[in-house]
């Protein structure tokens, strides 16, 4: 990376761009993303109710174990298909690429 300077003084990181779109990045972002949007809900319904929603009480050593056991579960669904919007995210993100190239310009919202 290199550090340029602009007109202010200021200096600016230079980034190069990626060569490539690459479609596996895609598809673990949309993972990740689906897997943090379980682990939400999971945390959600067990906030929501006055005792834990697996019976544990309200120490610390439960609760840690609990948002562990959650953060596992909402990764091993995400992994494997989950909710389908990770499919349904990296689908949308591979196509935009070769619908811009087809088109030559950007689809409208």
């Amino acid at each position: 990376m290199r550090i340029e300077s602009t007109e202010a003084g200021v200096p600016v990181p230079s980034v190069k761009p990626a060569h490539k779109d690459d479609p596996q990045k895609a598809v673990e972002a949309a993972q990740q993303f689906e897997s943090l949007l379980i682990g939400q809900m999971l945390k959600q319904m067990r906030s929501s109710g006055s005792e834990g929603w697996m019976g544990t009480g309200d120490d610390q050593a439960g609760e840690s174990a609990m948002e562990l056991a959650e953060e596992q579960l909402a990764h091993s669904l995400s992994a494997q298909g989950g909710l389908g919007l990770a499919k349904l995210i990296a689908d949308g993100l591979n196509a935009a690429p070769r619908h811009k190239a087809k088109a030559g310009r950007s689809p409208k919202l």
